[in-house]
């Protein structure tokens, strides 16, 4: 155990900041999302808006400005997802790994560490669209994901914290399986009122 190795992380880490890494399962979720907006909620919403236009004055017609105002929502989450789908570069925490690939924290790892107080906390490193705090799912760019980011078993790491620089010690490091929370179909979804079938005009995958 290198207990006298204390890794700080440096101003230009992650040198890829501009990439999209995801895991498969969160992509999956953001493509779940996209077909939903795209086949079921927007369609429904069009069909709201196209309703209350047929019912006179538009300008006093809340129905008619509050669908218009949602269609806007769907549209630009629909341009939000398109572009994180384009840019995203898939990492599977379950492949193969060998060496220091195996050995370090990098995008996809599951690592147990011990803060000072010798309190135990185990995270995994994740894309920024799969952030769940719930199942201690980190961000690779969060503070916490770049102090762990290239650490193994026995490394001290120094934490960057709003309170001062915290201090913790690298554990284990392991590749396993991250379960992200599926996408969901909101409550109170306009599809759902509308009783639209979930598999309505579902294009292929891919």
């Amino acid at each position: 155990m290198r207990k006298g190795f204390t890794r700080k992380p440096q101003g230009d880490e992650p040198a890829t900041r501009g990439k999209n890494y995801i895991t498969p399962s969160g992509l999956q979720r953001l493509k779940d999302e996209y077909r939903f907006l795209l086949s079921r909620e927007r369609p429904a919403v069009t069909e709201v808006v196209a309703w209350a236009a047929s019912n006179g004055d538009r300008s006093e017609n809340a129905d008619y400005q509050y669908g218009k105002r949602r269609l806007r929502q769907i549209d630009g989450r629909i341009r939000f997802l398109t572009k994180r789908i384009d840019a995203a570069e898939v990492v599977d925490p379950e492949s193969p790994r060998a060496g220091q690939a195996a050995a370090r924290a990098y995008f996809g790892a599951t690592v147990r560490y011990a803060n000072a107080a010798g309190t135990e906390r185990v995270v995994s490193i994740v894309g920024t669209d799969e952030v769940d705090l719930h199942r201690n799912h980190i961000s690779w760019v969060s503070p916490l994901g770049r102090a762990l980011m290239k650490s193994a078993a026995g490394d001290r790491v120094a934490l960057e914290a709003p309170g001062g620089t915290q201090y913790l010690t690298v554990l284990e490091v392991c590749y396993e399986r991250i379960s992200v929370e599926p996408f969901r179909e909101p409550p109170g979804a306009e599809a759902s009122a509308k009783g639209l079938p979930r598999d309505a005009n579902r294009p292929d995958e891919g």
